[in-house]
C-alpha cells in the first residue's frame, strides 16, 4: 500500500512517533478548542469558558506527553502530523465551525474525545510491542480522563438555566437566519406563483407551456425573494445572522414553493395534471400553517386562516382569470 501514498501506517510507527503524533494532536486539539471558544464567546459565554478549560486540559495534557518524550527519546520531537498517517482520525476544518450550531459544537468536541480514545485502544489491542502497547492503553486513559473532565467543566460552566438560556438564544439564532427567510419564501413561491401557472393552465390547457410559465416563475421569484433578503440587511444591527445564508434560505425555498405545483404539468393529460397541481397546493399551505405554527409561535388556526384562505383567494383569481 504504501506504493500508492506517501503516508506512513499506524502500525509501522515507532514508539517516538506514536508519541510524537500524540503531542501534535494534542496541540490540534487545544487550538480547535480555542477557536470554539473565540466563536462562542459573544453569544454563549458559559460555553467558550468551558472550552477554555477543555483547552487548557490539552495543554496540560501535552506538556505530560512532552516530559514523557524527552525522558524516553530526548528533546528532539520529530514532525508528525495526523495527515502523514493512514487511518488516522481527521479533525473538521477549522473555518467549518463558522456553520456549526452551538449543540454541534458540543457534540464534536465530544466527538474529538471518542474518536482519539478508540483509535489509540483499538491501536494498542493489534500491536505486539510491549513498550508501545503500554504507551497506547496510557494515552487511551488519557483521552477517557479528557472526557470525564470535559463533563466536569460542561456542569462547572453550564448550569441547567445557562444552558437553557444558550439554548433558546441558538434556536432564536436559528430561526432569525434560516426559518423566518426560507417561510417568507416558501409562502411566496406557494402563494405568488398560483395566480400565473393556473391562469395559464386554464386560458392554454397546455401542460408544457404551463410548465414553462411555471418553472419561469418560479426561478425568477427565488432569484428576486434571493437578492432582496440578502441586500435588504447585512445582520448587523438586527442580529438575524448573515445575509447570504437568509438570502440563500429565502430564494431556495421560494423556488421549491413554485416549482412544487409546476412540476405537475409535466404530465400531458391537463386535468390529471392539474388535480395533482391543486393537492400539492393544498399540501405546500398546510405545510407552511404548520410551520409558522412550530417555528414562529403564530396560533394554528390563525396560521391556517392567513395561508390557507389568501392562497385559496389567489388560487381562484388564477384559475377565474384564465377561464375569462
Amino acid at each position: 500500500m504504501r506504493f500508492f501514498t506517501q503516508r506512513k501506517r499506524f502500525a509501522d510507527l515507532t514508539g517516538q512517533e506514536v508519541l510524537a503524533l500524540a503531542i501534535s494532536s494534542e496541540e490540534d486539539d487545544a487550538r480547535i478548542y480555542r477557536g470554539y471558544a473565540e466563536r462562542l464567546r459573544s453569544d454563549y459565554p458559559a460555553s467558550a469558558a468551558m472550552f477554555d478549560g477543555m483547552a487548557a486540559e490539552e495543554d496540560g495534557h501535552r506538556a505530560q506527553l512532552i516530559a514523557l518524550h524527552e525522558t524516553r527519546f530526548g528533546p528532539a520531537i520529530p514532525l508528525i502530523r495526523r495527515e502523514h498517517v493512514a487511518g488516522f482520525y481527521a479533525r473538521r476544518p477549522v473555518w467549518l465551525m463558522e456553520n456549526l450550531s452551538l449543540e454541534r459544537i458540543r457534540a464534536e468536541a465530544r466527538a474529538m474525545e471518542r474518536d482519539a480514545e478508540r483509535f489509540y485502544a483499538a491501536a494498542a489491542a493489534r500491536t505486539q510491542d510491549a513498550a508501545t502497547r503500554k504507551l497506547l492503553g496510557d494515552l487511551a486513559a488519557a483521552e477517557a480522563g479528557h472526557q470525564a473532565r470535559a463533563g466536569e467543566l460542561e456542569n462547572a460552566h453550564l448550569d441547567e438555566g445557562t444552558r437553557a438560556n444558550e439554548d433558546a438564544a441558538a434556536h432564536r439564532q436559528f430561526v432569525l437566519t434560516w426559518v423566518q427567510p426560507g417561510l417568507a419564501g416558501l409562502m411566496d413561491g406557494s402563494v405568488s406563483t398560483l395566480a400565473p401557472i393556473f391562469a395559464t393552465a386554464f386560458a392554454t390547457q397546455d401542460t408544457w407551456t404551463t410548465f414553462l410559465v411555471g418553472v419561469a416563475a418560479s426561478v425568477g421569484a427565488g432569484i428576486s425573494m434571493g437578492f432582496t433578503e440578502a441586500a435588504s440587511d447585512d445582520g448587523a444591527l438586527s442580529g438575524r445572522g448573515s445575509p447570504i445564508k437568509r438570502g440563500l434560505a429565502s430564494g431556495i425555498m421560494t423556488t421549491l414553493g413554485g416549482l412544487g405545483h409546476a412540476l405537475p404539468y409535466l404530465i400531458p393529460e391537463f386535468w390529471t395534471a392539474t388535480t395533482l397541481a391543486l393537492l400539492i397546493v393544498f399540501v405546500e399551505l398546510w405545510a407552511i400553517a404548520w410551520i409558522q405554527n412550530r417555528y414562529m409561535q403564530t396560533p394554528f388556526w390563525r396560521a391556517t386562516m392567513q395561508v390557507v384562505l389568501g392562497g385559496a383567494l389567489v388560487l381562484g383569481a388564477g384559475a377565474l382569470i384564465g377561464s375569462g
